[in-house]
């Protein structure tokens, strides 16, 4: 079980393997962004993108996927506020394999919560080539494995 103390700055860990599927784009973008740059080979292929792409809010999903079976279940994880920045940088097309790269940035003990930290993240997702297609940062609350001890 990882804990607040467990993370530091500058750590930097890569976790999980996925395949994203020209199936799961198209059946994502029919649900919930239904552009002919997610839906129809032809019309994508005439874009700048140069083929189906999944959807940014597709690609969200799978860094959520990743970072949950990657270290997030076997944590004290308790939520987030929120991310402060997403970029989708390289578009993702059928086929593409992601993993999930995070750095720690910064690390800061709740004030009004002393039983849990507070852990901010540059989360990646690469191909594998290591080319970074969509980046984001936020911070994840987690449980302090004492939550009475405050360092000095």
């Amino acid at each position: 079980m990882l804990f607040w103390e467990d993370f530091h700055e500058g750590h930097v860990a890569t976790c999980g393997r996925y395949v994203v599927g020209r199936e799961e784009i198209v059946a994502f973008a029919r649900d919930y962004d239904p552009l002919p740059i997610h839906l129809d080979d032809s019309a994508a292929e005439a874009t700048r993108l140069g083929g189906l792409s999944a959807s940014g809010w597709h690609l969200c999903c799978i860094f959520m996927r990743l970072a949950a079976d990657g270290f997030l279940i076997g944590s004290d994880c308790l939520g987030s506020p929120g991310l402060e920045e997403v970029r989708f940088l390289k578009p993702v097309h059928p086929g593409t394999v992601l993993s999930l790269r995070r750095h720690v940035l910064e690390t800061r003990s709740s004030k009004s919560r002393p039983e849990m930290g507070l852990v901010k993240f540059r989360f990646e997702l690469l191909d594998t080539a290591g080319e970074v297609r969509t980046d984001l940062v936020g911070t994840i609350l987690f449980g302090r494995r004492n939550p009475g001890f405050r360092p000095a």
